[in-house]
């Protein structure tokens, strides 16, 4: 282990959100979304990425409750087939991208995981698995969301944002994907992800502990662990710190 310092997706599916000159040299990059699945969250990092990268967003169906297998398949025919690139999932994506760099994908460079974890990051919540399909999840207080997602980061631009991104998804779905968090456990697939894995870390994360990415070091010794001074949406609390890092992740292992 080695410990560093510190455009908008459409509804459903992937699709490229910059714009570059035919000759230019680019590195893509795929960013699978935290539980909201929107990807709209995504925008203040694109907007601090290297000119040289293309951000690919996936959208995941907002009003479908699709299990991780489902959105693995969803996510697999989204990826680049043409040309090399990384792979980013935030949060509840990390299983997903975890799954896929396991098994043989030619054009896969690197791994890079965000505030994430392999299995249920808070083992006391399987007690709650039977109140996952009744939850108010729309009901629930955006104060309340803001404490444990941004803590003292949190702003109002912030807050809407996240107001904004979880409207557009059903309350099924998201009990569906908090139902898959509870039960996913993918920890024996590190040992098969042969390329680089870069892990980015919330200094302040009240939703995903020290222990998953201390549990994704012992199965896989080589991940790259950064540090971030950030709450849990660390991508867009500190977009810029975190571009750092995966600009010169990805930048260092292309050679450019």
């Amino acid at each position: 282990m080695l410990l560093l310092g510190s455009r908008r997706a459409a509804r459903a599916g992937a699709r490229s959100t910059r714009s570059l000159e035919p000759n230019s040299r680019v590195v893509t990059i795929v960013l699978l979304p935290g539980m909201d699945g929107t990807g709209q969250l995504f925008s203040e990092l694109e907007k601090a990425l290297d000119p040289r990268v293309e951000a690919m967003v996936v959208a995941y169906p907002a009003d479908a409750p699709l299990s991780y297998e489902q959105l693995e398949m969803f996510v697999r025919e989204r990826l680049p087939s043409d040309r090399p690139f990384f792979l980013l999932g935030e949060s509840f994506s990390g299983p997903i991208a975890v799954s896929i760099a396991a098994s043989t994908t030619a054009h896969l460079r690197g791994l890079i995981l965000c505030c994430s974890f392999v299995t249920n990051p808070c083992p006391w919540t399987n007690a709650l698995r039977a109140l996952g399909s009744v939850a108010p999840v729309h009901a629930m207080p955006l104060a309340l969301l803001s404490r444990m997602l941004l803590g003292r980061f949190s702003t109002l631009e912030n807050r809407l944002a996240l107001r904004r991104a979880l409207a557009n998804v059903s309350a099924t779905t998201i009990r569906t994907r908090l139902g898959a968090v509870l039960g996913v456990n993918v920890a024996r697939l590190l040992a098969r992800v042969k390329v680089p894995v870069l892990y980015l870390r919330a200094s302040e994360d009240r939703i995903v502990p020290p222990s998953a990415s201390r549990l994704i070091s012992e199965w896989l010794p080589s991940v790259r662990i950064a540090e971030v001074e950030a709450p849990h949406f660390l991508l867009q609390v500190a977009p810029v710190a975190a571009a750092e890092h995966i600009n010169g992740f990805m930048l260092e292992l292309v050679g450019l």
